[in-house]
């Protein structure tokens, strides 16, 4: 069942966008967000970026809607042999969500997922330290929560963000990303109130692939972003 105005927002389906790096990314989806949002007070919604990619493309969103800017601290559980291809995603609060068609497919077993998920938690603990520092989570409580990232593959990380959103009580939550695959709204049906996308490829193959400068910025980066973030 769709959650309130689910809508998959998508420019282009075709497989020839690519965006240059992250910053242009973000100043598109911005452009898009405040056509959609533009009507909303800024003091009802707060921006999620998901680190460490997200929070760049984040950045630009929150200062085109003047709203606040935040981590939402998740990290991707991946297959061992293959990082990129999620089984599972966990998120600050102890939340946690597996896939289990990616488990059955790869035959991961429970030491292993065990293992990776010890070692997701603690590198969790790490970057909140890192990123907030002694600041506490921004209260998203009868907010909008508009949750980015720099775009969404097996929608693992994006689901457990729209449950940490909501277990902070937002009002509601949209998820928007520059890009991801054409099935993506049907993965995030149940999660979010909202998907905004700009490109959803068919022929998808990886993040990554749709940047010509797919760098990760490194944690001062990010640390710098949130600090020059609008305050709402």
């Amino acid at each position: 069942m769709l959650r309130g105005r689910f809508t998959a927002m998508s420019d282009h389906s075709a497989d020839d966008i690519v965006f240059a790096d992250r910053t242009e990314a973000g100043r598109k989806l911005a452009a898009r967000l405040v056509a959609l949002l533009g009507d909303t007070p800024a003091e009802r919604m707060v921006v999620c970026g998901l680190p460490r990619g997200g929070v760049v493309v984040a950045h630009e969103v929150a200062r085109a809607l003047n709203a606040p800017l935040d981590v939402l601290l998740v990290r991707k559980l991946g297959v061992p042999w293959h990082p990129e291809l999620a089984f599972g995603a966990i998120a600050e609060g102890g939340l946690r969500v597996l896939d289990p068609e990616v488990i059955r497919l790869t035959g991961l077993d429970a030491s292993t997922i065990d293992a990776v998920e010890r070692a997701e938690w603690a590198e969790l603990e790490r970057r909140a330290r890192v990123f907030r520092g002694d600041r506490p989570p921004l209260d998203l409580t009868g907010h909008t929560a508009i949750i980015v990232d720099d775009g969404l593959a097996t929608g693992s990380t994006a689901r457990v963000a729209c449950e940490a959103a909501r277990a902070r009580h937002a009002r509601s939550v949209i998820v928007a990303v520059p890009v991801a695959p054409v099935d993506a709204p049907e993965r995030l049906a149940d999660a979010a109130d909202r998907f905004i996308c700009l490109a959803t490829p068919v022929n998808f193959f990886g993040v990554g692939r749709w940047y010509r400068d797919f760098r990760a910025p490194e944690d001062d980066d990010v640390r710098a972003l949130l600090d020059s973030a609008p305050a709402g």
